[in-house]
């Protein structure tokens, strides 16, 4: 089978943890354990993540460093995050996998310039100001602030994702059997002149989980994983008695009341795969990465249950059981 797998940004920090070197590389370890599995037990893999603490942490150096006339484009930081996260991962994979080839691939995103996004940023990036270093910087920088609980931050545009420029590099690895690395942190987003078919980087942050189902859907993938520090989508999260959900569809999963911030973007990300290819699209664990795939963990999405069996021509996690055991 062919799978995408977007990783969560627990994969390099947890919340409240120091963003050192060390930290992010003792996560990417642990993720490297799970997503090997996927591919020891013959499966291709294509692997995303997100970069959100990362790229606010390279956004406030670069605005902070006194060398520079100006901070660094938010596009340029998102190709530094694929590089440091790219990197760490594929070293882990190598050495998890001797023999087989792993190729992190700086990868651009196209967006569209007329997104409504763009006249309305709503994506936090970097750290909390206080509302005098909120209006210092609408006014020096051209910032768009806004409150974020007790404290402001910046927020930019977070475009739909249109197309990934990479998508035949990333095919013909896949065909040479290689592991990819792609997409990271949503991939560098551009546009592309309707003239000159020339790509520019632009000031915005596209959603990785909606770019790790465009990516999916391009590469014709038979499963798209999204992992993250939770077993499962959960009725009542938060609450003394939540639900687990071991299957769902996706106007079931979109009912819910999930978080913009978090859950919500990978529960849209996965029912629109499961909608628009009839294939299965899981929110699992991040260690446990084939589990999520076989349907013994994790939130399974299909696009209609009939009989028992996935409508569409989807997979049910039961026949994705049968078929990885007789392999």
């Amino acid at each position: 089978m062919r799978i995408v797998a977007a990783l969560g940004g627990n994969a390099l920090l947890q919340r409240g943890e120091h963003p050192d070197a060390a930290v992010q590389s003792r996560h990417v370890h642990d993720a490297a354990r799970s997503l090997a599995e996927l591919v020891t037990a013959g499966h291709e893999v294509v692997i995303t993540h997100g970069n959100g603490p990362q790229i606010g942490l390279l956004a406030q150096e670069s605005e902070s460093d006194p060398a520079l006339t100006a901070p660094y484009p938010l596009d340029v930081l998102g190709a530094q995050t694929q590089g440091m996260i790219g990197t760490l991962l594929a070293r882990e994979l190598m050495g998890r996998l001797p023999g087989r080839a792993v190729t992190a691939l700086v990868t651009h995103t196209e967006v569209d310039r007329r997104d409504p996004a763009f006249q309305r940023p709503a994506k936090f990036i970097g750290g909390q100001l206080t509302g005098e270093q909120a209006r210092t910087m609408e006014v020096e920088r051209g910032w768009t602030t806004a409150r974020d609980g007790t404290c402001m931050r910046r927020v930019v545009p977070s475009p739909q994702p249109k197309a990934i420029v990479e998508l035949a590099a990333v095919r013909a690895l896949l065909a040479a059997g290689t592991v990819v690395v792609a997409a990271g942190g949503g991939g560098v987003p551009v546009t592309r002149d309707p003239d000159s078919g020339r790509v520019r980087g632009v000031e915005a942050v596209v959603d990785k989980d909606l770019t790790a189902a465009l990516l999916a859907r391009r590469l014709d993938a038979d499963a798209l994983l999204i992992l993250t520090d939770v077993t499962h989508v959960f009725t009542g999260y938060g609450t003394t008695h939540p639900r687990p959900l071991a299957t769902v569809t996706p106007a079931t999963l979109r009912a819910l009341d999930l978080p913009e911030g978090s859950m919500g973007p990978k529960a849209e990300a996965a029912a629109g795969f499961a909608e628009r290819t009839g294939r299965i699209a899981a929110i699992g664990p991040l260690d446990n990465a084939l589990g999520t795939l076989l349907g013994t963990t994790g939130t399974t999405v299909r696009a209609a249950v009939e009989g028992g069996r996935a409508a569409s021509g989807a997979t049910a996690a039961g026949d994705l059981a049968v078929a990885h055991t007789t392999a």
